[in-house]
């Protein structure tokens, strides 16, 4: 489960065994999780947090996409 990146309470990561998947990233903060696509960034799904915050991890998520891709990219191969 490599970490890409953290962001005050947020851990952004994806699980290793996702490589037949569209380059996406998972986040949590405690109990909450949300899945992100990168091409193009759009909420994939989401569970306990609150539309606010999905709004605000979209914007974290579109600011950091060229290194959470570069990331995938790395570990996946493009």
């Amino acid at each position: 489960m490599p970490t890409v990146l953290r962001i005050g309470p947020y851990r952004f990561f994806f699980y290793s065994n996702e490589s037949g998947e569209p380059a996406h990233i998972h986040i949590q903060q405690e109990r909450m999780l949300a899945k992100f696509w990168l091409q193009p960034v759009a909420l994939a799904g989401s569970t306990r947090f609150s539309p606010k915050e999905l709004r605000k991890l979209e914007q974290l998520v579109i600011e950091n996409r060229d290194t959470i891709l570069e990331v995938w990219n790395g570990y996946f191969g493009s």
